[in-house]
């Protein structure tokens, strides 16, 4: 949560297009993977995973305002205009294939945008990766950490584990971190999912087996919200297992497969 040591990172080939994109370009790119990080994160979360992921695979990954070079920025308040915005940031990168990975928050906007896609008509993701997140109505039932002193919200969120140790230990970056991090829960455990039609697009549920944000039997619920093929995996770890080799490797195999294999399957008919 907050900074992970990646973040910040453009070393694998992410290139800052516009405030809301970062892109891994792949001249061969047949699928492309946009990321959303989870609460208080950046782009930079994702920027190990370029060059990870198979050639056919194009990495974009979802600035947010006040992340890394966004700083300045104040983070957004409301969902309904922030997925508008976001949705205008990608038109130009969903002409082609394209799948949605989310992680904690993330996945919820993740989810959120592909609704809102659903609902307008627009381009339909080929897959949706929700990672770290317990299905909006599991979710009602969690504390509320947003109305936290800022001492529990603090404890709370170290334990939760994501950020750098380096970070953990520098009280003037956690000054900068923590209120960040606490108006994305604000954010999100605000708001409620608005009654849509169900999805038509393939999801897969992602989690980390011990993960107290998202506890497995908070997870099929996500089920409701797809007329298509839906799956739950589990990985060793807690809530930033995808951070963590080998898990982080068997993950992006797993999305590499998923994605490329109908690929293959629809040129081979």
């Amino acid at each position: 949560m907050g900074t992970h040591p990646r973040d910040g990172s453009q070393d694998a080939g992410l290139v800052v297009e516009s405030p809301f994109v970062w892109r891994a370009r792949r001249k061969d790119c047949r699928h492309r993977l946009i990321c959303f990080p989870h609460a208080g994160g950046g782009a930079g979360a994702f920027s190990g995973w370029a060059h990870r992921l198979p050639p056919g695979i194009e990495l974009v990954a979802v600035q947010l305002p006040g992340r890394q070079n966004r700083v300045l920025e104040e983070p957004a308040t409301e969902v309904g205009p922030l997925v508008r915005d976001v949705m205008r940031a990608l038109r130009p990168l969903l002409a082609g294939p394209f799948s949605l990975f989310g992680h904690s928050c993330g996945a919820l906007l993740a989810f959120e945008v592909a609704q809102a896609l659903g609902v307008r008509g627009g381009p339909r993701p080929a897959h949706l990766f929700l990672s770290g997140e317990s299905s909006p109505r599991a979710a009602l039932g969690r504390p509320q950490l947003h109305r936290l002193s800022q001492e529990e919200f603090r404890a709370r969120v170290l334990s939760l584990g994501g950020f750098d140790e380096e970070v953990t230990e520098d009280e003037d970056a956690l000054e900068i971190l923590l209120p960040l991090v606490m108006a994305d829960f604000r954010l999100w455990e605000r708001h409620r999912i608005v009654p849509a039609p169900r999805l038509d697009v393939p999801v897969t549920v992602l989690v980390g087996d011990s993960d107290v944000r998202a506890p497995l039997d908070s997870l099929d619920a996500w089920r409701g919200h797809t007329n298509a093929e839906f799956d739950i995996r589990v990985y060793p770890g807690g809530h930033f297992y995808l951070f963590d080799d080998p898990v982080q490797s068997e993950l992006l195999d797993f999305i590499a497969r998923t994605l490329l294999i109908p690929e293959r399957e629809s040129r081979a008919v």
